[in-house]
């Protein structure tokens, strides 16, 4: 008797399962924002059903649902029942109200004769909070000298930055939830501003002068201590700034 053997192959490529990901849509968005996934149908078909998926690393729950045929369109998860809108004529789906739960691979098939997808690569980004600037009166050795410490919390994959005027004087990127960055200068004046920002969006905080430092006198040019610009250091009670 002759045996038949069947050999399943399993292949996996980086990114998406099974996916070239040069092919993924990347889409970024700030939480609390609205976001619209589009099918690229003007029209979905008398037979066509069309599958919203939905997972942290593989989309494969599915969320939304139109079944042309049987005239059926539906929210397929509880918890997300309240946010998602699916135009009934392209399938494109709205993310309303969105948090940072919400990220990850979103996959639209349409199935017909055969069958059809995009991937939607989602990233939702924490809203930004404004930065706290204070003195750092422990690190000034005299009057004329003070040390502006910028702090924020609560927040990851995130740049803050000191900048005069448009200039950039120094930055770290923040990968945990409190940090903070000192500058130290000899006087300052109004044009120093503290930024934190993401790919997306972005928060200012303008230095006051009368609220924190001596401003500079009349004619005088302020000075950075080089041995301290651009410090960066871990801020011992961020949270009571």
């Amino acid at each position: 008797m002759k045996k038949m053997f069947l050999v399943l192959v399993l292949l996996h490529f980086d990114g998406v399962f099974g996916v070239d990901p040069d092919k993924v849509k990347s889409v970024s968005v700030m939480e609390g924002d609205s976001v619209t996934l589009h099918t690229d149908d003007t029209e979905i078909l008398r037979d066509d059903v069309l599958q919203w998926m939905f997972g942290a690393q593989n989309p494969d729950t599915v969320i939304a649902q139109i079944n042309r045929e049987a005239n059926i369109t539906s929210i397929m998860d509880e918890q997300l029942r309240f946010r998602l809108q699916l135009n009934d004529q392209t399938g494109d789906l709205t993310i309303t109200n969105i948090t940072t739960a919400h990220t990850g691979l979103y996959k639209v098939q349409i199935i017909t004769n055969t069958i059809s997808f995009n991937i939607f690569n989602v990233t939702v980004y924490a809203r930004l909070p404004v930065p706290v600037i204070i003195r750092d009166s422990s690190q000034c050795s005299s009057s004329s000298k003070c040390v502006l410490v910028c702090s924020v919390v609560n927040v990851t994959q995130v740049t803050l930055s000191w900048y005069k005027g448009n200039s950039l004087l120094s930055s770290i990127s923040v990968s945990d939830l409190n940090r903070s960055l000192s500058l130290h200068l000899e006087c300052v004046d109004d044009s120093y501003s503290c930024v934190i920002n993401n790919p997306i969006r972005n928060q200012t905080k303008h230095l006051n002068i009368t609220e924190v430092c001596q401003p500079c006198s009349s004619g005088t040019t302020a000075v950075m201590d080089h041995d301290w610009m651009g410090q960066v250091s871990d801020h011992l009670d961020v949270s009571d700034v």
